[in-house]
């Protein structure tokens, strides 16, 4: 069979749990429902990682976080480590980023072919944590309670001019793209930064929901959190600064206006597949790097692997894509192997240069089976001193760090993650190999060893490249001025005929 194209959306900071496609009773995403009435929901997709940076570059990757020392999000992604960019290169396609994907370091395509946008955050390594200070705020970008207090309406921000800028070019690209007459299949990711935090909306989508309606999280025990949950309140500022109830409701009433926001971009860009006559030949896939606790546990933002913060929507539609829902547990991990399968056109795919640490989800998108039902995760970054790991497998999810009790939670009979089984005798058993595999799959003191030796290097780096002396590796989108639009070296009436799409019999 012919290759298809290839169109990845991401949101930012995105829970499948407040989404209408997964059956939040409140948020509308009408394009999201639509892309899963006609393909493949899946509905245990976790990231590998609950922080932008590093859960991008191991799905962009296909390996772990720790594999490729993506400590946190101020560490270098390095130019040398292949990505699903290149593979898809090599199999022949058109490879395109229009928006995010928290590049560190130099390389700033990291195998796209043409990159579109900036990236909204810094490049450099002014993000690093400091383990050897672990409970030391680093104020001027720390997530804090800040992002409560400013939740409401605006007109304008930095995010949403930055999301106007990569949906404007997104969907230009696919309108270039059908017109330069080049018969190869294209791979184009579109990376948006809603609904991220700090949850401003604009009015016509903050008035998408009545206010006294929005659903708040449960009361919570605050005392009764676990060592790392508690970390996260005081890095955060909530057990100090806290928030009020209506800032609680402003933020989730924000978050939601956002989500609908991005999945009206979403929307658009399918329907302008559609209008270049490329939505049955494309195969359509949402998500986002992560979730958001969104005051759920006492919690909001990400950084821990309870479920709103770990895990991720994952709908895929498309040429060859059934109409199923997916129970088992997969990961973004599993992205890479399954657009090499896509790619593969039913050929040989490109051989990858170091073996994928996930598995294609191709064949149970296709209506088949899946005999995998499980995802890993790691964090090494703010707020902790020490690695953090989880397995989830089947309905259970088991969650290690050297400085804190272990927890176990039956996530199908506790899906608030409220019981920890870790201790219980009639689980004993199940938690004893849970940790046995834990520690054969990871040397956490020589991990916490590498984290630390990168966070030296890195602190003296940014520090000896102060702003006086500071090259950037911020990307800058080239823009050839003197051959866009119509210029005198056209004709005329061939510059309009050429832009012109569709073109004239």
């Amino acid at each position: 069979m012919a290759k298809p194209n290839i169109l990845v959306v991401m949101a930012d900071q995105l829970a499948p749990h407040f989404t209408g496609a997964y059956d939040h009773p409140l948020v509308k995403t009408p394009a999201m429902d639509a892309l899963a009435e006609r393909g493949a929901r899946f509905d245990a997709a976790y990231c590998n990682f609950p922080l932008c940076a590093p859960s991008r570059f191991s799905m962009m990757s296909g390996q772990l976080a720790s594999a490729i020392g993506a400590w946190d999000n101020a560490a270098e992604f390095p130019a040398s480590i292949p990505t699903l960019a290149h593979y898809l290169n090599l199999a022949g396609y058109r490879t395109v980023l229009a928006g995010k994907m928290h590049f560190i370091g130099p390389d700033q395509h990291h195998g796209f072919g043409e990159r579109l946008n900036t990236e909204i955050y810094p490049s450099d390594f002014a993000w690093t944590p400091d383990w050897t200070n672990p409970h030391q705020r680093i104020d001027k970008w720390y997530h804090s309670m800040d992002s409560l207090a400013e939740a409401g309406q605006a007109l304008a921000t930095y995010q949403l001019d930055y999301d106007e800028e990569v949906g404007f070019a997104a969907i230009r690209k696919l309108y270039d793209l059908a017109r330069d007459n080049d018969d190869r299949p294209f791979f184009l990711t579109a990376a948006f930064i809603h609904p991220h935090d700090p949850y401003v909306a604009r009015p016509e989508w903050w008035d998408h929901y009545d206010h006294d309606a929005i659903d708040l999280p449960e009361p919570v025990d605050f005392e009764s959190l676990d060592p790392h949950s508690q970390r996260i309140r005081r890095g955060i500022e909530a057990d100090t600064v806290g928030y009020t109830e209506e800032q609680c409701r402003n933020a989730r009433h924000g978050y939601y206006a956002n989500t609908s926001y991005i999945d009206a971009w979403l929307g658009r860009m399918v329907r302008a597949l559609e209008e270049i006559g490329e939505l049955d030949n494309t195969v359509v896939i949402f998500t986002s790097d992560h979730g958001d606790m969104l005051g759920e546990r006492g919690l909001w933002f990400k950084m821990s692997f309870f479920e709103r913060s770990l895990r991720v929507p994952f709908i895929m539609a498309g040429p060859g894509v059934a109409n199923t829902t997916v129970p088992n547990a997969c990961s973004l991990l599993d992205l890479a192997p399954t657009l090499l399968d896509i790619a593969a056109g039913g050929r040989t795919p490109v051989e990858p240069a170091v073996p994928l640490a996930g598995r294609s989800l191709w064949n149970v998108a296709a209506g088949g089976s899946d005999p995998g039902d499980g995802a890993l995760a790691e964090y090494t970054a703010e707020m902790t001193s020490h690695p953090m790991f989880m397995i989830r497998r089947g309905r259970n999810k088991y969650i290690h760090c050297d400085t804190d009790p272990a927890l176990l939670y039956d996530v199908d009979a506790d899906p608030q993650e409220l019981t920890n089984l870790a201790d219980d005798p009639d689980h004993a058993e199940l938690a004893a190999r849970f940790a046995a595999e834990t520690a054969q799959r990871w040397d956490s003191e020589a991990i916490r060893e590498r984290v630390l030796a990168s966070q030296r290097a890195r602190r003296l780096v940014h520090a000896a490249t102060g702003d006086d002396s500071r090259i950037s590796w911020d990307y800058s989108p080239v823009q050839d001025a003197a051959n866009q639009y119509v210029r005198d070296h056209m004709d005329w009436a061939e510059a309009g005929s050429r832009s012109r799409y569709p073109e004239l019999d």
